[in-house]
């Protein structure tokens, strides 16, 4: 068997109905042609999105990324007829299923395949659903060490343990698991995921009410950087969780609860870009004058047209990491010169034209161009050297896909109105 999920084993989706291995290669021997070209299809329908998004330095990035991407992962169905898809934390400890993993990711996903998203959220949904197996306030970081996902490996400590989070991640993964379930229900243009879950939505978001503003010492997906507490950027995912949810509520014709979160959505927003202002740009920490960070939460504020967060903001932050801007990157924040390039690939979503997206985007070209290290892509890399930081063959690539998916969402604009609920906000 493949993976044991909760207990019970399963074959790789490929496999689900007695295909043996000899059979699969005599299928692809007897098929090579129609195969290839279907490959080949796949491989110009990313390039030329890419090339339409950006530049032709953005297009071999994510033809050199969607491989990658989608063989960290394993894709079967589970016992109640679900399509899973689950991903391994390849180079990084090893997880499978991990929610921090899962949410950079998830744009080429977004984009081209949203049953492969939902595949990535419904384990987390169900492991944290069974109150035996979890019981808390806030999702689970991953279901386990691949390839068993019985059981949440990563933390070594619950909340009410000495007053520590210790390697749980709450308000992180809660607003991964939120916004994303968001963005696949808007996608797909119905709120089917999220009523099926929507117990645990709730109890999500109001975790973000209570513990988004100010976020307590924890870490977040960035957690080689260690704990960090007053993380602006977290709060900024806790804000858009909680929007997010708003509009769950709104698609299911709830229009008090869609006024009620959004409007403290609004409330966490002001206060935030209020009290991190540092001048020309917005702090890593709000009690830490003349520190800074990329804000790459903030992309989902512009991807879905809400503007919780001003104009003047984003463009201050944007023109703020130019300034940062080294040979092969901008760092991820001050306090090293390291950066990730999925993040990387958000903010320079916050531009407010190609030439200025391309100035962030191709220093990821640089990089993968001209490193030294000959190992799978690395997401994680110094903006100096451009030798890479232990990461390589991850699924977080996907995430390199922002720009493609805010284009074609915003062109079509498909899932952007809330006029049925907005005449009774504020």
């Amino acid at each position: 068997e493949d993976v044991q999920f909760l207990g019970k084993r399963y074959k790789a989706y490929w496999a689900k109905d007695g295909k043996q291995l000899t059979d699969a290669f005599e299928d692809f021997h007897n098929n090579y042609n129609a195969y290839m070209q279907r490959a080949q299809l796949w491989d110009k329908k990313i390039y030329d999105d890419a090339l339409k998004a950006g530049n032709k330095k953005y297009a071999e990035v994510l033809s050199a990324s969607y491989r990658q991407t989608l063989a960290a992962h394993k894709l079967f169905v589970d016992k109640d007829g679900d399509v899973m898809y689950f991903s391994k934390e390849n180079s990084s400890g090893g997880f499978i299923n991990t929610v921090d993993v899962t949410y950079p990711a998830a744009p080429l996903f977004l984009t081209y395949n949203t049953e492969l998203e939902k595949g990535a959220l419904e384990g987390i949904f169900k492991y944290c659903a069974d109150s035996t197996r979890w019981g808390f306030s806030f999702p689970a970081h991953d279901l386990g060490f691949y390839p068993i996902a019985d059981k949440q490996k990563y933390a070594t400590c619950f909340p009410g343990v000495n007053g520590e989070f210790g390697k749980n991640m709450p308000v992180e993964e809660a607003g991964n698991m939120v916004i994303l379930t968001a963005m696949t229900c808007l996608k797909e243009g119905n709120a089917d995921l999220a009523r099926k879950y929507w117990k645990q939505l709730t109890l999500w978001t109001n975790y973000l009410v209570e513990n988004g503003q100010d976020p307590a010492n924890q870490l977040c997906t960035d957690d080689f950087a260690g704990h960090l507490a007053h993380n602006v950027n977290l709060s900024i995912k806790a804000i858009m969780g909680i929007a997010g949810y708003a509009q769950l509520a709104k698609m299911q014709g709830d229009c008090l609860t869609y006024n009620t979160y959004m409007n403290k959505a609004r409330e966490m927003a002001a206060i935030l870009e209020r009290t991190s202002n540092d001048g020309d740009h917005y702090r890593l920490a709000y009690d830490r004058k003349g520190t800074w960070s990329l804000k790459y939460n903030m992309v989902w504020d512009k991807l879905w047209n809400l503007n919780l967060f001003s104009k003047d903001m984003k463009e201050k932050e944007f023109q703020y990491y130019l300034t940062k801007k080294e040979q092969y990157g901008i760092p991820l924040d001050n306090r090293e010169r390291y950066t990730k390039s999925d993040w990387e690939m958000w903010v320079a979503c916050l531009a407010d034209n190609q030439k200025d997206f391309s100035q962030v985007a191709d220093l990821v070209w640089e990089f993968a161009d001209k490193t030294k290290n000959r190992v799978p892509f690395s997401d994680w890399y110094w903006v100096n050297s451009g030798n890479y930081q232990v990461f390589c063959g991850r699924s977080v690539l996907g995430g390199h896909w922002m720009k493609v998916l805010m284009d074609k969402c915003l062109n079509t604009n498909s899932f952007l109105s809330t006029k049925q609920c907005d005449s009774l906000s504020q």
